[in-house]
């Protein structure tokens, strides 16, 4: 919790803590990415409340190693790949470098089909010429932070914004069950089907490479700060962590019910995709809340995509002290999205498995992290009490449960 003068004017206390704030805002986005609508909607189209457990716990977990990874890269002043590169023998580092990129191929899979689903419903662009603009319109948003990293996170949290208010206004106005709510809390499963979907909201929740970005985000907010003034970080950093990922949250938790309250049940077909959903969504409510879902969207194919570009600047920069231009980049990572959409895969049944191949890149990533914030010789006093440590590991023993859990259950 941030703790200021009360006596200070409003002001100077917004002046003081508003440089901690808005690397949390960038990674949420990457929460509400186009990948979250596949698992969240299918879901709850297809399985009413039941996975409501999962977003809620995946939320919780999602905190939890954004915290660590933010403070690792305010206390360090470096970021995750890069300690990885200094304290793991060579073979690991390229090891994990080399998986990084890959869940970084499936990350934009799921943000360009996403962006590019939502121009053809919108306006009925070819999906394969709504690829190449959300990738052209993504790139350019990227160069703001060429511009100065606050404008970028500003921009990105203000589409944070508008995707949690178009989901707001669409779950008011379809309600909610109160009761099959609180079940849903409850943990449970339904068949390999219901396993795989779970899976797919850890992956499209917790998601790999903005476990590498955050510490990227923070870890020159602190140059020159003494004791004190990094301690304030911190507590701002929760802070901004909280705020951030709370409203993702509320996005994906708001997906699901809506899907569950108007569909699950309900007879109307092709709910299973998002094609379904919007088309749903205009004949039980109306044309508003059809269009809104589609703005939705595309907003988190735009910001998300851009997002998931410079995470792999981060990467490649962090593993190999080498990067590459950032229009190369986005033509490497690009190109399992534009084969996707060119060959006629279904859009919907892509983004769900592109969300369970990021949940196998969860571990990589979260092991050097927990292993990294524990260690007093790097972090001092800021190291993780055996609780947090305890509590990290649990996560990620629970996703790698999960996901062997599943590759034996699809392949036997």
């Amino acid at each position: 919790m941030v703790v200021l003068d009360l006596a200070m004017p409003l002001k100077r206390r917004v002046t003081r803590v508003a440089p901690w704030f808005g690397p949390a805002f960038v990674a949420a986005i990457a929460y509400a990415d186009p990948g979250n609508f596949a698992t969240n909607f299918t879901s709850g189209a297809s399985f009413g409340y039941l996975l409501v457990w999962v977003i809620v716990a995946a939320n919780i977990m999602a905190m939890l190693i954004q915290a660590l990874s933010a403070k690792l890269g305010l206390v360090t002043g470096r970021d995750l790949p890069e300690l990885c590169r200094e304290q793991l023998p060579r073979p690991v580092s390229r090891g994990l470098w080399v998986q990084a990129e890959l869940v970084a191929m499936a990350t934009d899979l799921a943000e360009i089909i996403g962006g590019a689903l939502a121009l053809h419903l919108l306006f009925g662009v070819p999906l394969p010429i709504g690829g190449l603009i959300t990738c052209a319109a993504a790139f350019a948003l990227l160069e703001l932070h060429r511009r100065g990293v606050r404008r970028f996170e500003t921009v990105i949290g203000a589409l944070l914004g508008v995707i949690l208010l178009g989901f707001l206004y669409t779950a008011l106005r379809s309600g909610a069950d109160a009761g099959a709510l609180s079940t849903g809390m409850v943990p449970s499963f339904q068949g390999t089907e219901s396993l795989l979907l779970a899976t797919g909201i850890l992956g499209a929740t917790v998601m790999p490479h903005v476990i590498y970005l955050h510490s990227a985000l923070t870890k020159s907010r602190t140059a020159a700060a003494g004791p004190a003034r990094l301690r304030e970080a911190l507590r701002c950093q929760r802070a901004d962590t909280l705020i951030a990922l709370g409203a993702a949250g509320l996005v994906n938790l708001a997906m699901l019910v809506i899907a569950a309250q108007l569909f699950f049940g309900s007879g109307i077909g092709g709910t299973d995709t998002l094609e379904g959903i919007h088309a749903g969504l205009g004949t039980v409510l109306d044309g508003h809340a059809a269009t809104a879902f589609a703005i939705a969207l595309l907003t988190s194919g735009l910001a998300s995509s851009s997002v998931g570009t410079y995470a792999g600047q981060v990467v490649m920069q962090g593993f190999i002290g080498r990067s590459i231009p950032l229009a190369l980049r986005r033509l490497i990572t690009m190109a399992p999205a534009m084969v996707v959409l060119l060959i006629g895969v279904d859009p919907t049944q892509a983004l769900v498995w592109s969300q369970v191949v990021l949940s196998f890149g969860v571990p990589f990533a979260l092991v050097p992290l927990i292993w990294l914030t524990r260690r007093r010789d790097l972090l001092g006093e800021h190291a993780n009490r055996p609780i947090t440590t305890a509590a990290a590991s649990a996560v990620a023993l629970l996703i790698i449960v999960l996901n062997g859990f599943l590759l034996v259950t699809t392949l036997g």
